[in-house]
């Protein structure tokens, strides 16, 4: 006597149709997430990573294609962003960096500050002269108040 045939038990084996695929790379084409995606359709990330696995690469690929092409029109013409465009596009595809910079004291200490509310107005107005040219300004630019541009009047 032969054996029945095992029960294997589980869900029957996703068959996607055909529309759920273009809507799955059309979905992936905009940006949204796998998770949102298979939320979406009603399948299993796992599920749709294996079964729709060319789709969401299709979309991925044509989602990034649409902003580089962005990216690109903005980075060569004239018009606001293009030097925002232009940085971005040297530091990510064509290896450029900003060297790294220290903000902080000498040997990693933190920067020493100077708390001018107590100084006398002499101090204060010779601080002015040796900063003053510095800091691009005529030296007078607050009206001979004391505190500088920083303080606000009563």
């Amino acid at each position: 006597m032969s054996k029945p045939p095992k029960n294997k038990g589980g869900r029957p084996p996703h068959d996607p149709p055909e529309g759920k695929r273009t809507e799955v790379a059309a979905l992936a084409s905009f940006g949204i997430k796998e998770e949102d995606i298979a939320r979406y359709i009603g399948v299993a990330i796992m599920t749709l990573r294996k079964h729709y696995a060319e789709e969401l690469f299709r979309g991925r690929i044509s989602a990034n294609a649409k902003v580089a092409q962005s990216l690109y029109k903005n980075a060569t013409t004239r018009g606001p962003g293009q030097t925002t465009a232009q940085i971005f596009w040297l530091k990510t595809r064509a290896g450029w960096k900003e060297p790294p910079r220290e903000v902080s004291g000498p040997g990693g200490a933190p920067i020493t500050t100077v708390d001018l509310s107590k100084a006398t107005p002499e101090q204060l107005n010779a601080l002015e002269a040796i900063f003053g040219p510095l800091a691009g300004g005529s030296g007078d630019d607050d009206g001979g108040a004391p505190g500088g541009e920083g303080e606000e009047s009563a």
